[in-house]
């Protein structure tokens, strides 16, 4: 099949939930994705911040050949090994101590919120209520939906939605003002990514700390997009010297294979016992094996320290462009290769643009330009991607 009776069969079987552009993607390599007619496109979304290390990656690839020759699944009734390594790894890397594995972020945040509850529910405190963050983005099941502080993503099912808290992100004002004796978590994203590449102040995650210690609230940091390297540490908050309490992740993870962890600390993560909680294939001998993998390149390579190092060359070239163009660009943002350059109108069109230059980047908060590459990303490309802005901002 070509690319149109392709996507006429999509338009046929599908679901359409996804605005797509029409092409068909075949296969990758490093930086690059082909479509069905052979053109290539260098790749600045990263499958959504998922494959920090790009496509086809030599050594995941063989641990995928391999693991799939010994033990693709089995039940969680029964012990595996690459799970159990991978929840070693996860615990050595960051300040949790347990770990429980799913299959997305969606599902580990819910993961996060149940166990927040449960843990006060234990205690005997009828601690039910979650603060959020507006323009917070946490998944898109019910409770999650209910956590995500963005109204378009919401409206549809109000009606059913538990009623969580909202709170505005680096204000720790509106945190006090949320909170009542009923509120058993604050959770939130170091870096907001949907909600257009925002970070938080050191102030605001200590301030919030020491609330959540005076409270007795549980803090849980959504790392999802931000977390395994993509700001140059593993974890976003080892930028700000604030430990949560509970963490999750995913994305990244499992290098493209899909995969989630909701790490605990202790006292926390003992609330779960057998029958509380569970998933059929969240944990599975290949997705873990893999994300093992993922994460012993990430170390091998150095590539979490380089992501700092590129993240402010790839920043410095979007200044520059800022400086040029201050009628059209708003503001560069970001930590480590998480960045956002917000413009004064909608960015779909540039978007666009690029993808028919062959550079493939996204548009989020609709003017926020965001680039999410693989880590493994080089200076040349990182170029090649600015001159391509530059051509389109200077045509505009």
């Amino acid at each position: 099949m070509n690319t149109e009776e392709l996507i006429e069969q999509e338009k046929k079987y599908l679901m359409q939930t996804y605005s797509r552009p029409k092409m068909v993607l075949k296969h990758g390599k490093g930086m690059s994705v082909w479509d069905m007619e052979g053109k290539e496109y260098y790749d600045f979304v990263g499958g959504i911040a998922v494959n920090n290390l790009g496509y086809s990656h030599s050594k995941l690839v063989k641990v995928i050949k391999e693991q799939a020759g010994k033990l693709i699944h089995c039940s969680n009734l029964y012990y595996n090994e690459p799970q159990i390594k991978l929840a070693q790894k996860l615990v050595e890397l960051s300040c949790g101590d347990k770990v429980f594995f799913g299959n997305s972020g969606a599902e580990v945040n819910e993961g996060a919120i149940k166990i927040a509850i449960k843990y006060f529910k234990n205690q005997g405190e009828d601690k039910f209520k979650i603060i959020y963050m507006k323009n917070s983005f946490h998944g898109r099941t019910i409770a999650t939906l209910a956590a995500t502080g963005q109204y378009k993503y919401q409206k549809d099912y109000l009606v059913i939605l538990p009623r969580f808290k909202e709170a505005i992100f680096n204000d720790l004002n509106s945190i006090k003002e949320a909170i009542d004796s009923e509120v058993a978590a604050i959770i939130l994203e170091p870096i907001q990514g949907e909600g257009g590449v925002y970070i938080a102040n050191r102030e605001f995650l200590e301030g919030i700390k020491e609330l959540c210690i005076e409270k007795n609230i549980l803090l849980i940091f959504d790392e999802i997009q931000c977390g395994l390297g993509r700001t140059g540490k593993m974890f976003a908050y080892q930028h700000f010297g604030v430990e949560p309490d509970i963490i999750t992740i995913a994305k990244s993870l499992g290098g493209g294979i899909p995969i989630g962890a909701l790490i605990a600390k202790d006292k926390i993560a003992s609330s779960f016992q057998p029958g509380d909680h569970g998933t059929t294939f969240g944990g599975n001998p290949l997705a873990c094996a893999v994300a093992l993998a993922n994460l012993n390149v990430l170390e091998e390579e150095g590539l979490v320290k380089k992501c700092l190092e590129k993240g402010e060359y790839f920043k410095n070239r979007l200044k520059e462009l800022k400086e040029k163009y201050p009628d059209q660009i708003k503001e560069i943002r970001g930590l480590g290769l998480m960045i956002g350059m917000e413009l004064y109108k909608d960015g779909g069109e540039i978007v666009n643009k690029c993808l028919e230059e062959g550079f493939l980047i996204n548009c989020t908060s609709k003017k926020v330009l965001r680039f999410l590459p693989p880590l493994i990303v080089k200076e040349k490309e990182i170029d090649y991607l600015i001159d391509v802005l530059e051509k389109i901002f200077k045509q505009m």
